[in-house]
Protein backbone atom coordinates (compact mmCIF):
# COMPACT_ATOMS: atom_id res chain seq x y z
CA UNK A 1 0.00 0.00 0.00
CA UNK A 2 1.15 3.14 -1.25
CA UNK A 3 1.66 5.46 1.86
CA UNK A 4 1.63 9.65 2.46
CA UNK A 5 4.58 11.58 3.85
CA UNK A 6 3.93 15.26 5.55
CA UNK A 7 7.60 17.20 5.27
CA UNK A 8 7.53 20.71 7.07
CA UNK A 9 10.29 23.67 5.90
CA UNK A 10 13.15 25.26 7.69
CA UNK A 11 14.41 28.44 7.47
CA UNK A 12 14.84 29.86 4.12
CA UNK A 13 11.44 29.55 3.10
CA UNK A 14 10.07 32.34 5.12
CA UNK A 15 8.13 35.10 3.16
CA UNK A 16 7.18 38.55 4.32
CA UNK A 17 3.32 37.61 4.29
CA UNK A 18 3.25 34.18 5.40
CA UNK A 19 -0.10 33.53 7.37
CA UNK A 20 -1.85 36.43 6.83
CA UNK A 21 -4.47 34.83 4.63
CA UNK A 22 -5.40 32.30 7.12
CA UNK A 23 -5.71 34.37 10.22
CA UNK A 24 -8.19 36.46 7.77
CA UNK A 25 -10.02 33.54 6.83
CA UNK A 26 -9.76 31.07 9.97
CA UNK A 27 -10.81 31.78 13.19
CA UNK A 28 -8.59 28.96 14.57
CA UNK A 29 -5.50 30.48 12.94
CA UNK A 30 -6.12 33.73 14.83
CA UNK A 31 -6.52 31.94 18.19
CA UNK A 32 -2.96 30.28 17.55
CA UNK A 33 -1.23 33.35 16.30
CA UNK A 34 -2.85 34.80 19.56
CA UNK A 35 -1.20 32.30 21.60
CA UNK A 36 2.24 32.18 19.76
CA UNK A 37 2.45 36.30 20.57
CA UNK A 38 1.75 35.59 23.96
CA UNK A 39 3.95 32.85 24.69
CA UNK A 40 6.53 35.02 22.46
CA UNK A 41 6.29 38.33 24.29
CA UNK A 42 6.16 40.04 20.56
CA UNK A 43 3.80 40.35 17.87
CA UNK A 44 5.02 37.23 16.05
CA UNK A 45 2.16 37.36 13.73
CA UNK A 46 2.78 40.87 12.41
CA UNK A 47 6.28 40.43 11.75
CA UNK A 48 5.14 37.58 9.82
CA UNK A 49 2.51 39.45 8.09
CA UNK A 50 3.96 42.50 7.39
CA UNK A 51 7.91 42.44 7.87
CA UNK A 52 10.43 43.94 7.66
CA UNK A 53 12.33 41.45 5.54
CA UNK A 54 15.48 42.08 7.42
CA UNK A 55 13.57 41.35 10.91
CA UNK A 56 11.79 38.30 9.90
CA UNK A 57 14.80 36.41 8.40
CA UNK A 58 16.53 36.87 11.97
CA UNK A 59 16.79 33.32 13.15
CA UNK A 60 15.49 33.54 16.41
CA UNK A 61 12.07 35.25 14.69
CA UNK A 62 12.21 32.95 11.99
CA UNK A 63 11.96 29.65 13.36
CA UNK A 64 9.14 30.21 15.41
CA UNK A 65 7.28 32.04 12.33
CA UNK A 66 7.13 28.91 10.06
CA UNK A 67 6.88 26.76 13.23
CA UNK A 68 3.49 28.33 13.61
CA UNK A 69 2.73 29.00 10.37
CA UNK A 70 2.82 24.99 9.46
CA UNK A 71 1.00 24.02 12.38
CA UNK A 72 -1.69 26.40 11.40
CA UNK A 73 -1.90 24.38 8.38
CA UNK A 74 -1.90 21.06 10.05
CA UNK A 75 -4.73 22.40 11.86
CA UNK A 76 -6.65 23.36 9.35
CA UNK A 77 -6.22 20.09 7.03
CA UNK A 78 -7.22 18.04 10.12
CA UNK A 79 -7.94 14.44 9.49
CA UNK A 80 -8.98 15.06 5.99
CA UNK A 81 -5.71 13.98 5.04
CA UNK A 82 -3.45 10.94 6.52
CA UNK A 83 -0.21 11.13 6.86
CA UNK A 84 1.65 7.94 7.81
CA UNK A 85 4.96 9.24 8.54
CA UNK A 86 6.11 12.30 9.09
CA UNK A 87 9.49 14.41 8.91
CA UNK A 88 10.94 17.99 8.62
CA UNK A 89 14.04 20.29 7.28
CA UNK A 90 16.05 21.51 10.49
CA UNK A 91 13.59 23.57 12.46
CA UNK A 92 11.14 21.28 10.56
CA UNK A 93 11.72 18.35 12.42
CA UNK A 94 10.16 20.49 15.46
CA UNK A 95 6.91 20.58 14.20
CA UNK A 96 6.91 17.56 12.35
CA UNK A 97 6.93 16.09 16.38
CA UNK A 98 3.94 18.29 16.76
CA UNK A 99 2.43 17.38 14.05
CA UNK A 100 3.63 13.19 15.58
CA UNK A 101 2.06 14.62 18.96
CA UNK A 102 4.84 13.90 20.75
CA UNK A 103 4.93 16.99 22.33
CA UNK A 104 2.61 19.60 22.60
CA UNK A 105 2.21 23.67 20.30
CA UNK A 106 2.70 25.12 23.86
CA UNK A 107 6.13 23.03 24.90
CA UNK A 108 7.43 23.00 20.97
CA UNK A 109 7.03 26.62 20.43
CA UNK A 110 8.61 27.20 23.57
CA UNK A 111 11.43 24.94 22.31
CA UNK A 112 11.69 26.66 19.18
CA UNK A 113 11.83 29.77 20.69
CA UNK A 114 15.30 29.02 22.64
CA UNK A 115 16.80 26.72 19.59
CA UNK A 116 16.48 30.44 18.31
CA UNK A 117 17.71 32.17 20.36
CA UNK A 118 20.45 29.96 21.24
CA UNK A 119 21.63 29.51 17.45
CA UNK A 120 21.94 33.55 17.41
CA UNK A 121 23.84 33.71 20.42
CA UNK A 122 26.09 31.06 19.07
CA UNK A 123 26.63 32.74 16.04
CA UNK A 124 27.40 35.95 17.69
CA UNK A 125 29.70 33.97 20.14
CA UNK A 126 31.67 32.34 17.61
CA UNK A 127 31.00 33.48 13.95
CA UNK A 128 30.49 31.38 11.49
CA UNK A 129 29.27 31.01 7.57
CA UNK A 130 27.41 28.17 5.29
CA UNK A 131 28.00 27.41 1.79
CA UNK A 132 25.49 25.46 -1.13
CA UNK A 133 27.98 23.48 -3.47
CA UNK A 134 25.97 22.58 -6.95
CA UNK A 135 27.21 19.45 -8.80
CA UNK A 136 29.69 17.59 -6.57
CA UNK A 137 28.90 14.11 -3.92
CA UNK A 138 29.45 13.81 -0.74
CA UNK A 139 32.50 12.08 -0.84
CA UNK A 140 34.39 14.62 -2.88
CA UNK A 141 32.50 17.39 -0.14
CA UNK A 142 33.77 15.22 2.72
CA UNK A 143 37.59 15.70 0.94
CA UNK A 144 37.23 19.27 0.20
CA UNK A 145 36.21 20.02 3.75
CA UNK A 146 39.50 17.68 5.60
CA UNK A 147 41.75 19.86 2.75
CA UNK A 148 40.27 23.59 4.13
CA UNK A 149 40.07 23.16 7.74
CA UNK A 150 43.18 23.76 8.64
CA UNK A 151 42.66 23.60 12.26
CA UNK A 152 39.17 25.47 12.13
CA UNK A 153 35.73 23.81 11.64
CA UNK A 154 34.46 22.80 8.41
CA UNK A 155 31.84 19.86 7.39
CA UNK A 156 29.15 19.25 5.87
CA UNK A 157 25.68 20.34 7.27
CA UNK A 158 23.02 19.70 4.70
CA UNK A 159 22.93 16.63 2.52
CA UNK A 160 20.01 17.95 1.26
CA UNK A 161 19.66 16.37 -2.47
CA UNK A 162 21.75 14.53 -5.03
CA UNK A 163 24.46 17.36 -6.31
CA UNK A 164 23.49 19.64 -3.21
CA UNK A 165 24.71 19.71 -0.43
CA UNK A 166 25.86 22.63 2.29
CA UNK A 167 28.60 23.17 4.31
CA UNK A 168 29.29 24.63 7.46
CA UNK A 169 31.97 26.45 9.63
CA UNK A 170 34.80 29.08 10.72
CA UNK A 171 34.54 31.63 7.86
CA UNK A 172 37.83 31.38 6.41
CA UNK A 173 37.50 27.81 6.68
CA UNK A 174 34.22 27.45 4.02
CA UNK A 175 35.90 30.06 2.09
CA UNK A 176 38.54 27.81 1.72
CA UNK A 177 36.48 25.16 0.50
CA UNK A 178 34.71 27.28 -1.28
CA UNK A 179 37.50 28.02 -3.58
CA UNK A 180 38.73 24.05 -3.34
CA UNK A 181 35.68 23.06 -4.56
CA UNK A 182 35.69 25.11 -7.95
CA UNK A 183 39.38 24.58 -8.78
CA UNK A 184 40.74 21.03 -10.38
CA UNK A 185 39.77 18.25 -9.86
CA UNK A 186 36.09 19.09 -8.80
CA UNK A 187 35.28 22.02 -10.61
CA UNK A 188 31.77 22.67 -8.32
CA UNK A 189 29.32 24.25 -10.73
CA UNK A 190 28.37 26.04 -8.30
CA UNK A 191 30.13 27.04 -4.37
CA UNK A 192 27.96 30.27 -3.05
CA UNK A 193 27.83 31.76 0.49
CA UNK A 194 24.63 31.86 1.88
CA UNK A 195 22.94 34.74 4.06
CA UNK A 196 23.38 33.25 7.79
CA UNK A 197 23.95 34.39 11.23
CA UNK A 198 25.75 31.62 12.06
CA UNK A 199 27.38 28.03 11.30
CA UNK A 200 24.43 25.64 11.85
CA UNK A 201 24.59 21.80 11.98
CA UNK A 202 28.16 22.21 12.99
CA UNK A 203 30.40 21.69 15.85
CA UNK A 204 30.24 26.00 16.24
CA UNK A 205 27.18 25.40 17.84
CA UNK A 206 28.51 23.49 20.94
CA UNK A 207 27.83 26.43 22.59
CA UNK A 208 24.18 26.19 22.35
CA UNK A 209 24.01 22.38 22.84
CA UNK A 210 24.02 21.91 26.47
CA UNK A 211 21.44 24.40 27.20
CA UNK A 212 19.21 23.21 24.44
CA UNK A 213 20.04 19.74 26.16
CA UNK A 214 18.57 21.26 29.44
CA UNK A 215 16.01 22.17 27.74
CA UNK A 216 14.74 19.60 26.26
CA UNK A 217 15.55 17.35 29.45
CA UNK A 218 12.71 19.66 31.28
CA UNK A 219 10.08 19.14 28.03
CA UNK A 220 7.32 16.67 28.45
CA UNK A 221 7.63 14.33 25.15
CA UNK A 222 5.68 11.45 24.62
CA UNK A 223 5.76 8.32 21.99
CA UNK A 224 4.83 9.78 18.35
CA UNK A 225 1.99 8.48 16.94
CA UNK A 226 3.18 8.00 13.88
CA UNK A 227 6.92 7.43 12.92
CA UNK A 228 9.41 11.06 12.83
CA UNK A 229 12.08 10.66 10.53
CA UNK A 230 15.57 12.43 11.85
CA UNK A 231 17.57 14.63 10.44
CA UNK A 232 20.41 13.10 12.53
CA UNK A 233 20.39 9.31 11.55
CA UNK A 234 17.90 9.50 8.50
CA UNK A 235 15.35 7.16 10.49
CA UNK A 236 11.96 6.51 11.65
CA UNK A 237 11.59 6.95 15.21
CA UNK A 238 8.75 6.45 17.95
CA UNK A 239 10.22 6.59 21.15
CA UNK A 240 9.92 9.58 23.19
CA UNK A 241 13.85 9.73 24.48
CA UNK A 242 15.19 8.57 21.26
CA UNK A 243 13.14 12.02 19.77
CA UNK A 244 14.27 13.97 22.70
CA UNK A 245 17.75 12.88 21.71
CA UNK A 246 17.43 13.43 18.44
CA UNK A 247 16.77 17.10 18.56
CA UNK A 248 19.56 17.63 20.94
CA UNK A 249 21.98 16.08 18.53
CA UNK A 250 20.63 17.67 15.09
CA UNK A 251 21.99 20.87 16.27
CA UNK A 252 25.41 19.86 15.80
CA UNK A 253 25.07 16.96 13.08
CA UNK A 254 24.22 16.83 9.19
CA UNK A 255 20.90 17.02 8.04
CA UNK A 256 20.49 13.98 6.26
CA UNK A 257 17.51 14.95 3.95
CA UNK A 258 18.24 13.14 1.20
CA UNK A 259 18.93 9.52 3.10
CA UNK A 260 15.67 10.65 5.06
CA UNK A 261 13.22 10.93 1.72
CA UNK A 262 15.13 7.62 0.08
CA UNK A 263 14.39 5.67 3.47
CA UNK A 264 10.81 6.88 3.22
CA UNK A 265 9.92 5.94 -0.02
CA UNK A 266 11.85 1.94 0.62
CA UNK A 267 11.27 1.20 3.92
CA UNK A 268 7.78 2.47 4.25
CA UNK A 269 6.47 2.88 0.78
CA UNK A 270 5.86 6.56 0.78
CA UNK A 271 4.85 7.82 -2.68
CA UNK A 272 3.17 10.88 -2.17
CA UNK A 273 4.69 13.74 -0.08
CA UNK A 274 3.03 16.77 0.94
CA UNK A 275 4.82 19.81 2.05
CA UNK A 276 2.70 21.82 4.45
CA UNK A 277 4.48 25.75 5.14
CA UNK A 278 6.04 28.31 3.42
CA UNK A 279 7.88 27.63 -0.34
CA UNK A 280 8.76 24.72 -1.98
CA UNK A 281 11.92 24.04 -0.67
CA UNK A 282 11.25 20.88 -0.14
CA UNK A 283 9.80 20.26 -2.97
CA UNK A 284 12.42 20.70 -5.28
CA UNK A 285 14.64 18.87 -2.96
CA UNK A 286 12.55 15.90 -3.31
CA UNK A 287 12.18 16.30 -7.02
CA UNK A 288 15.64 15.66 -7.52
CA UNK A 289 15.60 12.59 -4.53
CA UNK A 290 12.98 10.81 -6.51
CA UNK A 291 11.00 12.33 -9.80
CA UNK A 292 8.88 9.49 -9.69
CA UNK A 293 7.15 10.51 -6.58
CA UNK A 294 3.95 12.60 -6.13
CA UNK A 295 4.10 15.84 -4.28
CA UNK A 296 2.12 18.51 -3.48
CA UNK A 297 2.09 22.00 -1.52
CA UNK A 298 -0.05 23.43 1.04
CA UNK A 299 0.72 26.72 2.42
CA UNK A 300 -2.02 29.12 1.57
CA UNK A 301 -6.21 29.19 2.42
CA UNK A 302 -6.14 28.79 -1.68
CA UNK A 303 -4.26 25.55 -1.56
CA UNK A 304 -6.45 23.98 1.44
CA UNK A 305 -9.43 25.15 -0.92
CA UNK A 306 -8.05 23.71 -3.90
CA UNK A 307 -7.68 20.91 -1.88
CA UNK A 308 -11.55 20.67 -0.94
CA UNK A 309 -9.79 20.90 2.76
CA UNK A 310 -11.81 23.77 4.48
Amino acid sequence: MSRIAFVFPGQGSQTVGMGKDLYDEFEIAREIYTAADEIMGIHLSAISFEGPAEILTQTHITQPALFVHSYILTRLIGDKIKAHTTAGHSLGEYTANVFAESVSFEEGLKLVIKRGNLMKESGSIRPGTMAAIIGLDQNQIEEICSKASEGQIVQPANYNAPGQIVISGDVDAVRRAMKIAKEEPYKARMAKELQVSGAFHSELMVTSSEELRVTLDKTEFKNAAIPVFTNADAEPVEDKEIIRNSLFRQLMSSVKWQGLIECMIKELNVSKFYEIGAGKVLTGLIKRINPDVEIHNIGTADDLKNYNLV
